[in-house]
């Protein structure tokens, strides 16, 4: 049996398949901050057979919340002679040349945390200076002095040549212990100064309280399951074992989101889309990422916290692009002192939660205002829903401040959360040369599939798949995923003097790399295939652009091939070419990929019932531009392949609500996905 479990912001979601390819999935509340009380509460009620596990997949949030909730540890910084305020400089970029509440990032270390040493490279990774022991040595006396519970040591051109950082980790692991400690050169292997002390930096703050999790839901399955065989969701969309987590916590940064991902990509080669919007909704975010021809997209520019009043943090690691926004179905809504109406990013967690869940919160939320209209059935709720409490919480933090009604109120509360995720919908498609039109919106989590409907029509997307089991669907895409590990070098050369005999024993050199890593985490038994990409650029340019390649030996035929390719790839993303301007190449990209056994899926079997029997009631639902309107509400569990329903309807399950609009058509596949057409 293969068990995946997910921790959110507000719920913890397990998804098990058996090895006759049966599924089964459950939601519990995330038990905040003993997470993984919430990862034994979800197997127990699950009722899984805890001695047939094989095998275990884990993502998680933590990482992310205790970035973005500053509950992390106090780091201090070892860096070279000349280099203390990388953090402080940044960069000078800004999102908004014009808005004057912009402020700089504020470092992760203070400035007396962040001390200088005496060693150089230069940019050949030629050693200048080697590093002096007891130099190091005073350092961390005066860090412990300091109350210092983690360090971090990022040294200049590290990434060509890693021997000076590398004395300085064994240096601290010998004489301290007891005191975490992070190096650049563990992390990554490409340029960029402030962009590895950062992301070096914000390992070493979130390294303790990761290693303290991961060891103690490690001790908590040891009572329960048996086999080893337990991973930790990648930002980068792979499995890893939890002793490297534990060492570079900061590759699960996007652990849990990125699980969904990876199941629209699994899902679309099923049923044959190989173009994909995956969308997901939860209780404190929404999500989305784009899936061109059947593959997602790995990036290492990735940022936290950035906005448009911040540039944000970067975190130079490969993860799958995404966008991350905080409106999920916990979004609080409130008015500003601007009188505008403003939803999330704060929200109500699982605890209180929204009001609806009646824990004591009091703050409106998007929950409240789709149970309100009736999008949301009070049945499917843990509690009994106080409905008139919504009403009037709707009433008076809303309405009565616009002077409209409560539908009114609860409608605006939704369309400005629409209009966020239509924001981030565009940033992955239409901002980035893609038309909507080409793609299907695979909508997921609690929320995604009630939002749907009226985001794809803004959207101008034609088509809407919800899969089964949508609201877990997250930890489904997990327990689909293969363990994946990307080697990222730079290695910046012209193409027109290309030393093929070297870069192709480099290609080798990485591959070797890949081989023994795979063995030391617990991954060796998994046959290994390669993809590669390159970072290329026309020369004079400062940034680049990635570029998928074939896994073969580069020589002049090939060099020409690669010209030829990054041409039309540069017109497509930034609409010009330069055909007669010299290229370089910047950095190398292997991806090594451990193929875990597939999981054949089996289609739903049929069930004696007419679609009228499926039907469980007739309710108002408000609808925008139409009002209140008796809508049919149908059964989830209890629909066949090929039932056509036309909207305006709903069709309901426990842990999720789809939205028909009227004039769209949803219809039940043989895997038992909605398919909506508009």
């Amino acid at each position: 049996m293969r068990v995946a479990t997910d921790i959110g912001g507000t719920f913890t979601d397990l998804v098990y398949f058996d090895e006759k390819g049966k599924l089964a999935f459950k939601k519990t509340h995330t038990t905040i901050p003993n997470f993984e009380e919430g990862v034994i509460n979800v197997l127990k009620e699950s009722n899984v057979n805890l001695d047939s596990i094989s095998n275990f997949v884990h993502g998680s949030t933590v990482v992310i919340n205790t970035l973005t909730e500053r509950k992390g540890a106090k780091v201090g910084l070892i860096c070279t002679k000349g280099t203390r305020d990388v953090l402080e400089i940044a960069r000078s970029n800004r999102p908004d040349l014009y808005n004057f509440k912009y402020e700089k990032p504020k470092p992760f270390v203070e400035r007396y945390l962040r001390k200088e040493v005496n060693e150089r490279l230069n940019y050949k990774g030629e050693i200048i200076k080697e590093v002096d022991r007891n130099e190091i040595i005073d350092i961390v006396n005066y860090f412990i002095k300091e109350g210092v519970e983690s360090i971090a040591v990022c040294f200049l051109h590290s990434y060509i040549n890693h021997i000076n950082e590398k004395t300085v980790l064994e240096i601290i692991n010998d004489e301290f212990p007891e005191i975490d400690v992070s190096a650049s050169y563990e992390l990554i292997q490409e340029w960029r100064e402030y962009e590895r002390t950062n992301t070096t930096v914000l390992n070493s703050y979130v390294k303790p309280l990761t290693k303290t999790y991961i060891n103690s839901l490690d001790e908590k399955l040891d009572e329960h399951i048996h086999d080893n065989n337990r991973f930790i969701m990648q930002s980068n969309g792979g499995l890893n074992s939890f002793n490297d987590t534990k060492r570079l916590p900061i590759n699960m940064v996007e652990s849990g989101p990125v699980g969904g991902i990876l199941g629209a990509e699994v899902l679309g080669g099923l049923i044959g889309e190989k173009n994909i919007i995956a969308f997901d909704i939860g209780g404190t975010t929404a999500k989305c990422s784009l899936i061109h021809e059947g593959k997602v997209n790995i990036t290492t520019d990735y940022y936290i916290e950035k906005n448009e009043v911040s540039s944000g943090y970067p975190i130079k690691v490969p993860v799958i692009d995404i966008v991350e926004i905080g409106n999920g179905g916990g979004s609080i809504a409130k008015v500003d002192q601007l009188g505008s109406l403003k939803v999330g990013p704060e929200s109500a967690g699982s605890n209180p939660g929204p009001i609806s869940y009646g824990n004591g919160g009091t703050k409106v939320t998007t929950t409240d205002a789709n149970l309100y209209l009736g999008r949301l059935s009070t049945s499917n709720f843990d509690n009994s829903v106080d409905i008139q409490k919504v009403k009037l919480s709707i009433k008076e933090q809303v309405s009565d401040i616009y002077n409209s009604t409560v539908e009114e109120g609860a409608m605006g509360i939704i369309g400005i959360a629409n209009s966020n995720m239509l924001n981030a919908l565009k940033l992955i498609s239409v901002r980035k040369g893609y038309n909507p039109e080409d793609f299907t919106l695979v909508a997921f989590g609690g929320g995604g599939p009630m939002h749907a409907a009226e985001l794809a029509k803004d959207l101008g997307v034609k088509k809407i798949v919800i899969p089964y089991a949508a609201s877990v669907f997250s930890a489904w895409g997990m327990v689909m995923s293969d363990a994946r590990k990307d080697y990222i070098q730079t290695y910046l050369t012209n193409l027109e003097n290309l030393d093929f005999t070297r870069i192709n024993n480099k290609w080798k050199e990485l591959k070797e790399k890949s081989i023994k890593e795979f063995e030391g985490s617990n991954l060796g038994h998994l046959s290994l295939k390669y993809e590669k990409h390159i970072d290329l650029r026309y020369k004079g340019q400062e940034h680049t652009v990635k570029m998928k390649i074939k896994d073969s030996e580069w020589d002049d035929k090939f060099i020409e091939e690669i010209k030829e390719n990054f041409n039309h790839l540069h017109e497509f993303t930034y609409s010009f070419k330069l055909d007669n301007t010299e290229i370089e190449l910047v950095n190398m990209h292997l991806t090594a990929i451990g193929k875990v056994e597939d999981i054949i899926i089996p289609k739903i079997s049929m069930k004696p019932i007419v679609l009228e029997n499926a039907l469980k009631e007739v309710r108002e639902v408000y609808f925008e531009n139409s009002g209140w309107q008796e809508t049919r509400v149908y059964n989830r569990d209890l629909l066949n392949e090929g039932h056509e329903i036309n909207g305006p309807a709903i069709i309901e399950e426990k842990t999720s609500s789809t939205l028909i609009l009227k004039d769209q058509i949803a219809s039940i596949d043989n895997y038992g996905n909605i398919i909506i057409k508009l």
